[in-house]
């Protein structure tokens, strides 16, 4: 697990946030900046990776190459993405969820470390990386099962000792030439990783989970997001016609700062740890 960059943790604002939440039933939402201290780049913020250009929907639906490409760089980042481990951030509010203080996160994410950590309600609203979907069938594959074919219809393609992970969990590639993608294995129709493109409509039933987890929780609790994407600005909505209290935990500003009731410009490893203690959440420990 990769350490985060020191910052001074204002314990003031740490404390103003745990009598905000204390007591009350969190709902959270967590995006990238939950995950840096697991090595995995943000899209924002100081520090964060350059991006290329995203893939969108309908460039991967209409671009052959392009899906080669994706699938090339995919599949190596892949590889290393999953060797990353949940950091002190996840790890705190699996333990406020064990405690019974947090209801369950909503995670930007599609990285898996918050069910890995061990919450056990996590609505990962942007997919995962897990799962391989079926275009034109709608199967669902395990993304270890699509892996293992994509690497014995390609042999050549290895994992490079050191990976430079982008955002997305994917790298970007040398070549794509002579790449063969896999087919679905029950009608031969394009395959997707279940993880949801720019361009694309996030699935409505998530957006239904979101809304179930907000109407069984009386606070909003923001971590590692600066809420730039339109699905975190919705929960942030539904939040407020709500009334609940509203605690942000990240290092730079939001689009929402001005409706919290706390802010705390730091690091989600350290203050939500700080938060797990001060609510009696006990010991920090992975799923096992």
């Amino acid at each position: 697990m990769r350490t985060s960059e020191q910052q001074q943790v204002p314990e003031d604002l740490v404390a103003q946030a745990a009598d905000v939440l204390r007591g009350r039933r969190i709902a959270v939402l967590t995006g990238a900046g939950i995950s840096t201290d697991s090595g995995i780049p943000a899209y924002r913020g100081a520090g964060a990776r350059t991006r290329g250009t995203p893939m969108t929907i309908q460039t991967y639906l209409a671009d052959e190459s392009a899906r080669r490409r994706y699938w090339v760089g995919g599949h190596l980042g892949w590889r290393a993405f999953t060797s990353t481990e949940p950091n002190g951030g996840h790890l705190a509010l699996a333990a406020m969820e064990r405690a019974g203080a947090v209801t369950g996160v909503v995670t930007q994410n599609v990285d898996g470390l918050h069910l890995r950590a061990g919450s056990t309600r996590v609505v990962e609203i942007h997919g995962t990386m897990r799962r391989v979907l079926c275009l034109d069938c709608g199967q669902v594959f395990d993304r270890r099962d699509v892996a293992a074919r994509l690497e014995e219809l390609n042999p050549w393609i290895t994992v490079p000792e050191s990976i430079v992970l982008n955002p997305d969990g994917d790298v970007s590639p040398e070549s794509t030439a002579g790449f063969v993608i896999p087919p679905c294995t029950v009608c031969g129709g394009m395959l997707k990783p279940d993880v949801v493109f720019f361009g694309e409509y996030v699935p409505a039933d998530r957006f239904r989970a979101t809304e179930s987890l907000l109407r069984g929780s009386d606070a909003l609790l923001v971590a590692g997001t600066s809420l730039a994407v339109n699905s975190g600005v919705r929960v942030i909505e539904r939040a407020r016609r709500r009334g609940i209290p509203l605690v942000i935990v990240n290092r730079e500003p939001t689009r929402a700062d001005a409706w919290a009731d706390v802010v705390v410009p730091g690091g989600t490893t350290e203050v939500l740890g700080g938060l797990a203690r001060m609510l009696g959440a006990g010991a920090l420990r992975p799923l096992t």
